[in-house]
C-alpha cells in the first residue's frame, strides 16, 4: 500500500501510511524456529500521519485498544520508532510528530504493533521525501518489530505490508524468507475474539524457545506435527475445503496448548465459537492473551459466532481472510 500525501489539523502537509492487520491461520512461534506458516491480512488497517517537529519524537496514538494496551507497549513504540529510523539511515534527533490510528484495534495477536509499524515507516518516508519499495518498508517494520518481539518471525510485518493471503517461511540462517501469494477462490469470513489480555510477545517467544532447548524431546515432535499441520492446511486452502481447514485449525491451537502459550480465556472463547457451529477456532498471534479467531463461512454463522463472544462481553470483531483488493 502506498502512502499519500495528507492534510492533518487544518492546513501542514504531511506524510501517511498504512499497515494491514493479520491472523495466523498456521504455525504462531513455529514459525520462529524455521517452520511455514500462514497468514493473512485482515481488511482493517492502522493509519499513520506524520510531520517534522523542531524536536523529539512525539508520539499521539488514538487508537481503539485493549485496556492497558497503550501503557505496556508505550515504551516497546518509541524503542521501535527508534530502530525504525536507525534502519531508514534517519539522524535520531529528527523531530517528528506522529498521530496513529486506523480501523484496526490494539488487541494483541492481531499484528497491531507491525501494523503501525509499516503505517510509521511509510508516513516518516512520505513526510521526508524517501522513495521506499514495499520491501524496503517490510524490512524496516522487521527491524521496528525487534522492539515488541525481541525475536521476530517476520510473518507480521511482511502480512502488514503486502496484504493478501500468504505462505510464509523464516529462513533461521539469516537469508530472505521465503514469501509467496496464496489465492482463495473468494474471501472466507471470519471472527476474531479478544480476551481484553495484554501479551507481552517478546515474553511468550522467549518462553517456547527456552523449555523447547530444555526439552526438545517433547518439543521436537510438536514442532514437526505443525509443519505438516500448515502443509495440510495449506492444500485445503487450496481447495477450498473450508471443513478441512478448521478441522486443522483446531489441531493447531491444540499444539499450541501443548507448548505452554494458550490460556483459560483463549481456551473458552476458542470452545465457545466451535459449539455455535465455528468450523474451527485457535488462538492467533502470540498467545498468553490477545485474540482468537474462529473460520465463519458465511454472513450468518459469522453473526452467530460473533454474537454469542460479544454476549459474555469479549470485544469482537468480524473480517475476512484471503481478500485480495482492499
Amino acid at each position: 500500500m502506498v502512502g499519500v500525501i495528507a492534510t492533518f489539523q487544518g492546513a501542514t502537509v504531511m506524510g501517511k501510511g498504512s499497515g494491514y492487520g493479520k491472523v495466523i491461520l498456521f504455525g504462531e512461534h513455529f514459525v520462529v524456529h524455521g517452520a511455514p506458516g500462514i497468514v493473512s491480512a485482515i481488511d482493517s488497517t492502522a493509519d499513520a500521519e506524520v510531520k517534522k517537529a523542531a524536536k523529539g519524537i512525539n508520539v499521539k496514538d488514538e487508537r481503539k485498544t485493549a485496556k492497558g494496551y497503550g501503557e505496556e507497549k508505550r515504551l516497546q513504540q518509541i524503542e521501535s520508532i527508534e530502530r525504525m529510523l536507525k534502519a531508514m539511515g534517519i539522524d535520531s534527533k529528527t523531530g517528528l510528530d506522529i498521530w496513529v490510528g486506523g480501523t484496526l484495534p490494539g488487541f494483541s495477536g492481531l499484528g497491531a504493533s507491525a501494523a503501525s509499524s509499516v503505517a510509521i515507516a511509510r508516513a516518516i518516508g512520505q513526510e521526508l521525501g524517501m522513495q521506499m519499495s514495499d520491501e524496503k518498508i517490510n524490512q524496516i517494520a522487521y527491524e521496528a518489530e525487534k522492539a515488541y518481539a525481541g525475536n521476530p518471525s517476520g510473518i507480521d510485518n511482511t502480512a502488514a505490508t503486502y496484504g493478501g493471503l500468504m505462505w510464509f517461511k523464516k529462513d533461521v540462517a539469516g537469508g530472505p524468507d521465503k514469501i509467496e501469494k496464496l489465492h482463495l477462490r473468494r474471501p472466507i469470513e471470519i471472527v476474531i475474539g479478544s480476551t481484553g489480555k495484554v501479551a507481552n510477545t517478546k515474553v511468550m517467544v522467549e518462553g517456547v524457545a527456552e523449555r523447547k532447548r530444555k526439552n526438545p524431546a517433547k518439543y521436537d515432535p510438536i514442532f514437526k506435527q505443525a509443519e505438516n499441520v500448515a502443509f495440510a492446511g495449506r492444500k485445503a486452502l487450496e481447495n477450498y475445503d473450508l471443513k478441512k481447514v478448521g478441522e486443522l485449525m483446531n489441531e493447531n491451537h491444540r499444539l499450541l496448548q501443548e507448548i505452554g502459550v494458550s490460556s483459560k480465556e483463549l481456551d473458552m472463547l476458542v470452545d465457545l465459537a466451535r459449539k455455535q457451529g465455528a468450523f474451527g477456532a485457535k488462538l492467533t498471534g502470540g498467545g498468553g492473551g490477545g485474540c482468537m479467531t474462529a473460520l465463519t463461512p458465511g454472513k450468518d454463522l459469522q453473526g452467530k459466532v460473533l454474537s454469542a463472544i460479544k454476549s459474555l462481553g469479549f470485544e469482537v470483531l468480524s473480517a475476512k481472510i484471503g481478500v485480495e483488493k482492499y
